[in-house]
């Protein structure tokens, strides 16, 4: 006969043997800003995956009639004041029309230090030159990783909008992945942790 302890409760069945769940994490409040054609294939695949999206243009005839549920149309001739009213854990993305634009969001943004990524498309020589004037501006210069320029996963060379909206999308979620492991891991207490790493053989 097989001997049980009566002191631990016996567990029968896969469910009762399950840990109970975290609750899910909000989804990713992602701020889009530039309504061109990389803007319009990214809101299109971002719309059926799990966001928020404020996407910020100054030209509202760029904008399409009908845009998914997920996603807020900000026709503004004031882009910057969207920076600020973004909440703590933002992700923002700056792919408009005017370097100028670019740089001004660029920072503004760098004002904060709350947000989750910043991403900006562009070459490495655009990087280049936007952080020779964040310095100037008096950005701390080891903050300057906090800037993703050129933005999107590694490995897809391909610069057509959808293509690079794959990329770019690819990044946030795992930026998103990397987020949610790390705070699970500050989550699980310190015995957990201790028990799950490799046991030495004793000798």
């Amino acid at each position: 006969m097989l001997a049980t302890n009566s002191a631990v409760p016996l567990q029968i069945g896969r469910r009762n043997a399950v840990a109970p769940s975290r609750p899910l994490p909000p989804p990713m409040h992602i701020v889009l800003f530039g309504a061109g054609h990389v803007g319009h294939a990214l809101v299109s695949l971002l719309g059926s995956l799990p966001c928020v999206v404020q996407w910020v243009d100054e030209r509202d005839e760029l904008f399409p009639d009908e845009v998914p549920a997920n996603v807020q149309v900000e026709a503004t001739d004031t882009p910057d004041a969207i920076v600020d009213q973004a909440p703590a854990g933002a992700y923002f993305l700056v792919m408009t029309h005017n370097h100028a634009l670019d740089f001004s969001l660029a920072a503004r943004i760098m004002r904060r230090r709350d947000f989750a990524y910043f991403g900006m498309i562009g070459s490495k020589t655009k990087r280049v030159k936007f952080e020779r004037r964040l310095i100037e501006r008096g950005v701390d210069p080891e903050r300057l990783i906090e800037m993703t320029c050129p933005i999107g996963v590694p490995g897809i060379v391909d610069k057509a909008p959808p293509s690079i909206a794959i990329a770019v999308a690819a990044e946030l979620f795992k930026v998103r992945s990397r987020e949610a492991a790390m705070a699970a891991t500050c989550e699980t207490p310190y015995e957990t942790r201790r028990v799950s790493l490799p046991q030495l053989e004793k000798v």
